[in-house]
């Protein structure tokens, strides 16, 4: 098939190529090693997590449902993001097809999305555990969970499922070359010679309405924690609130300040390397997923305990 661009005819192309660190080929081979124990970090400690919640009956609560969706959405974006990068890092397999390409890009937007949901749900959880102890066993429920969940994926299946349907029915001819690790809407749109300023408006549009609606509802839910945390007077009560949302706090805290940074990275690309943004981008897809099981294996109590009679009862 054959496009016309200029008096001149462009033949279509069949696959594109990702150009990770090509500008910077010693980054590839400092960013291996970290990135693939990473990776492996991130696998091993989310797999340990939703085992440990699996096995212990005293583990199947809301809160840890919740924290298990979590583990599992982070897996996912790691083994969807991370493997092809090493793969171009160590045997250049620059080479990616269409459908695996759109695919990538529909599993990063929706999945993320449905990361930050999660924390918006798991926000609520500690709003209603500090600011409403006695309701909290007839409102956060089993069913509660599974209500959570299902609107979590129809949600942002439903909002994102447009980005790589729209990026896929441009017109893509001579240009192939991907100027970044992954798959990113924009990233792969650019390369068309049609007018992409739709989806450059759907993907502006869908960010700050769902992450930002998400961010405020996270921002108000413990902004109401903080208030009831100031107004209990019961000796330890403030420490005992602090520990029951500490962590998830801290979660919070990993995915917002990388995705921060990275956004800052963009405003001022004309002052940093092209390639820091690009890595940015890869490390948010395996830094927060490495994190997150770690932080709630240490901080919480519960889960540390199942780990070790987990692992009692392997030896």
């Amino acid at each position: 098939m054959t496009a016309h661009q200029n008096g001149t005819i462009a033949t279509e192309v069949s696959h594109f190529l990702l150009n990770c660190f090509v500008r910077s080929p010693s980054w590839q081979l400092w960013l291996s090693l970290p990135l693939s124990l990473l990776f492996l970090l991130a696998m091993g400690a989310n797999a340990t997590l939703l085992v440990t919640i699996w096995l212990e009956a005293s583990l199947h609560q809301p809160m840890y449902y919740l924290l298990s969706l979590l583990s599992l959405l982070d897996m996912v974006l790691c083994l969807t993001v991370i493997p092809k990068v090493l793969a171009i890092f160590w045997f250049d397999l620059r080479a990616i097809s269409f459908s695996a390409c759109f695919l990538q890009m529909f599993i990063m937007n929706c999945f993320f999305a449905m990361e930050s949901c999660t924390f918006m749900v798991m926000a609520y959880d500690r709003y209603v555990a500090i600011c409403h102890p006695l309701r909290y066993p007839s409102i956060i429920t089993d069913q509660f969970v599974t209500k959570a969940a299902i609107f979590i994926l129809a949600r942002n299946v439903l909002f994102t499922l447009p980005i790589p349907i729209l990026s896929s029915r441009l017109h893509y001819c001579g240009r192939n070359v991907i100027e970044n690790c992954i798959c990113a809407n924009m990233s792969v749109s650019r390369l068309s010679y049609d007018d992409i300023t739709i989806n450059r408006l759907y993907q502006f549009a869908l960010s700050w309405t769902l992450l930002g609606s998400d961010l405020i509802l996270i921002f108000a839910s413990y902004t109401l924690i903080l208030r009831a945390m100031l107004r209990l007077k019961a000796e330890g009560a403030v420490a005992k609130a602090l520990s029951t949302c500490g962590s998830h706090f801290i979660l919070i805290l990993f995915f917002s300040t990388v995705l921060l940074v990275f956004i800052f990275t963009l405003l001022v690309k004309k002052k940093v390397s092209p390639d820091v943004p690009v890595l940015l981008n890869v490390l948010h897809h395996v830094i927060p997923a490495a994190l997150n099981p770690i932080v709630y294996g240490v901080r919480t109590q519960e889960i540390k305990q199942g780990i070790q009679r987990w692992l009692k009862k392997g030896w």
